[in-house]
């Protein structure tokens, strides 16, 4: 059993320390939100993440996992340290590094000899000299530590299952012997482990999401194509799939990519590309590819209902993906801002993401089910492919609204059985 803190108690912070507990260590949960500690005290999960509030409630009740708002309650005792703050884009790109700045100054003046800080956070690359700088800077003189990045791969709505079973641990480190005690952290796991120096392991994490953001551009590219010269991107992307240097994920055409991950790794990357004096051209392209889809879409429903003003417009999703609440960088909120500047009246809902959608969109309304939005509707958008929506009567939705218009932003249907209950269907690149 391992003394662990988890600086930050954000969607990272809470699954790792939760997993962390589960293993059986002694796991402190640090955080500078008041309510938030108070909250999760009482088993109560901010975030909507499948499988995470009965983590979290299990080992609480164990006493495994706590939280604190004071530093000196738990780095002083900790074995690691690990730093899971956000770490958000700045109007130019680059990420935000205030909270990290922060946060290891403040484990700097707590720290013991000994410990080991594991960078979790996105930072870029370099950031690992910079913690290791701030915390030496305001530790007592000869304090021995270390500084390892472990960059995280965790997607939202499947965190759980990704952080038992990682496709892979990455660790960053010029110390044989650090690497070898967090390896050792992980060691119940089973997972491949690489082990590389700091500034290799902070580009893997950058490199990793930037590739996955590139195929779904490049599939929503090719969905263009297809829609001008006949073809259905749906079989194209099943026939690529097969092909096992290509794969199956990541190529699905839509509305695009957001979260909190993809867009701000991708901006930060080309930015610390600029910084490096080269040109990311690839980059450059994935991003305005990336916000052509969210306007081609809205071009579309212009095509099919003529002027948006005074239309009434429904639309199904507005988390960025479904199983999740988190409307980080959400293709809805961009379709939804055009529609409204267009003079559309808009009523969406989504199952777990209304009320953060409520702040983001005040002029629209949030419905309590998807019936209730639809009724009376110029168009039906699904945005997002929550499976409340593979499941929802169709034959009532049509009948319930002004004019069968379905523009699916995620071919979640199959376009022949959409037209058989009388809808005008539209998809992407179909």
């Amino acid at each position: 059993m391992a003394q662990i803190s988890i600086i930050g108690s954000g969607y990272v912070g809470l699954v790792y320390g939760a997993m962390f507990a589960d293993l059986g260590n002694d796991v402190f949960g640090v955080d500078i939100n008041q309510a938030k500690v108070d909250a999760l005290r009482n088993g109560e999960c901010p975030i909507f993440e499948p499988g995470l509030p009965e983590v979290l409630q299990r080992n609480i009740a164990a006493g495994r996992l706590r939280f604190t708002t004071n530093y000196a309650e738990s780095v002083p005792d900790s074995e690691f340290i690990f730093i899971c703050v956000d770490t958000p884009s700045s109007s130019g790109g680059e990420a935000d590094m205030r909270q990290v700045r922060s946060a290891a100054s403040m484990i700097g003046a707590h720290i013991n000899s000994g410990a080991i800080v594991v960078n979790k956070s996105t930072m870029p690359i370099g950031s690992g000299d910079l913690v290791s700088s701030l915390i030496a800077e305001q530790a007592p003189p000869g304090t021995e530590f270390s500084v390892v990045s472990n960059p995280e791969f965790l997607r939202e709505g499947a965190a759980i299952r990704d952080v038992f079973s990682p496709d892979r641990i990455v660790l960053g480190t010029d110390s044989e012997q650090a690497a070898a005690r967090v390896k050792e952290l992980y060691r119940a796991l089973n997972s491949p482990v690489v082990v590389t120096d700091r500034r290799t392991a902070e580009m893997i994490k950058y490199a990793s999401n930037s590739f996955l953001a590139t195929k779904i551009s490049f599939i929503n590219e090719i969905a263009q194509i297809c829609e001008r010269v006949g073809a259905d991107v749906t079989v194209v992307a099943e026939g690529m799939g097969y092909d096992e240097r290509i794969g199956p994920l990541f190529l699905q055409a839509g509305v695009g990519y957001g979260g909190s991950c993809f867009p701000k790794d991708v901006k930060a990357l080309a930015h610390m590309a600029h910084e490096a004096d080269t040109h990311p051209q690839l980059l450059h392209a994935v991003m305005e590819i990336n916000q052509d889809q969210r306007r081609r879409f809205v071009r579309k429903l212009q095509e099919h209902i003529g002027d948006l003003h005074e239309k009434e417009v429904a639309v199904w999703g507005l988390a960025f993906k479904q199983d999740t609440d988190d409307m980080r960088e959400s293709p809805s909120v961009d379709i939804i801002q055009m529609m409204l500047q267009r003079g559309a009246k808009v009523r969406a809902y989504d199952p777990v993401a209304g009320e953060h959608a409520a702040k983001l969109l005040p002029t629209i309304t949030i419905g309590a089910n998807p019936y209730d939005v639809v009724d009376g509707a110029d168009a039906l958008c699904l945005i997002t492919p929550w499976n409340e929506f593979k499941q929802a009567n169709l034959t009532r939705v049509a009948e319930l609204m002004r004019t069968p218009l379905l523009l699916d932003g995620r071919n979640l249907y199959a376009a022949d059985d959409i037209a058989a209950l009388g809808f005008t269907y539209v998809g992407v690149g179909r």
